[in-house]
């Protein structure tokens, strides 16, 4: 009786969450999830918008390293990245300078001042009208090496971390501060307001190897005490606290059992 009681109040809390947002969402497929659309000058410039894809950068580096030391805004466009910030050296530029090395690949230079027929070449890298069908094998071959996820984009980036499948760089030389790690405190249960819903285990350990402290602390979570910050489902599937990176890049929130993993 207790699976069938589970299932309902699965389904209840689903239609409830729907129902408070408003909105019923697309379904991205995998290799559209966590992208980004970037347009705040490039129409203007007489350029397509830039699409980011996450997945790309994502087996490369970690979140913290492009969001705290980069600088990147975790919202769509809060940045305002110019071309001539990356010509300087910031934002995209730090790393698309033409000199950084990747998995002894050269990373490619971004944006030019002028440019001609192999300077465009390189514009459309970032700058798409459409999706690429090329880029989207490319994604499908990567994924088929990495551990699945029934979600998202298909891809556990926990695991694929864990098992040495990509080891994510979380400093960079001359833009990083080298600091001492803080000990990582330990896993713990958050209580479930739903009857006959597992408690969630939320484990620091797993957030710390991607967002250290400081992208969780204190934008999205202003208290580091347990208990001090108040939220329910309908708000983080609004897009705050946990919503602010899950269902856009992170695994998605309708994956509800990996959250909720305790045993009831």
């Amino acid at each position: 009786m207790r699976r069938p009681l589970f299932v309902v109040l699965v389904l209840f809390v689903g239609v409830g969450v729907a129902w408070a947002s408003g909105t019923k969402k697309r379904k991205l497929p995998p290799y559209e999830f966590g992208g980004v659309t970037i347009n705040n000058y490039s129409q203007q410039a007489g350029m397509p918008p830039v699409v980011f894809d996450h997945w790309v950068h994502r087996q490369y580096f970690t979140c913290r390293l492009c969001h705290v030391d980069i600088g990147f805004g975790m919202t769509a466009g809060a940045t305002k990245v110019r071309a001539m910030d990356n010509m300087k050296g910031y934002y995209c530029g730090t790393c698309h300078n033409g000199r950084m090395s990747v998995n002894k690949k050269k990373v490619f230079e971004a944006c030019a001042k002028e440019y001609g027929r192999d300077e465009f070449k390189r514009c459309v890298k970032c700058h798409a009208l459409e999706r690429d069908a090329a880029r989207e094998e490319q994604f499908y071959r990567f994924a088929d090496a990495m551990p699945k996820e029934r979600f998202g984009n298909g891809i556990n980036w926990e695991k694929a971390e864990e098992e040495g499948l990509i080891k994510p760089l979380d400093q960079l030389e001359g833009v990083s501060i080298m600091k001492a790690k803080l000990k990582v405190q330990q896993d713990f249960s958050l209580k479930t307001k739903v009857e006959g819903m597992p408690d969630i285990i939320f484990s620091h350990k797993k957030h710390t190897v991607w967002n250290g402290c400081e992208l969780c602390h204190p934008e999205i979570f202003i208290g580091i005490k347990k208990g001090t910050s108040k939220y329910s489902m309908v708000e983080l599937f609004d897009g705050k606290y946990c919503g602010v990176c899950h269902d856009k890049v992170a695994f998605p929130q309708t994956d509800c059992l990996r959250c909720h993993t305790k045993p009831v």
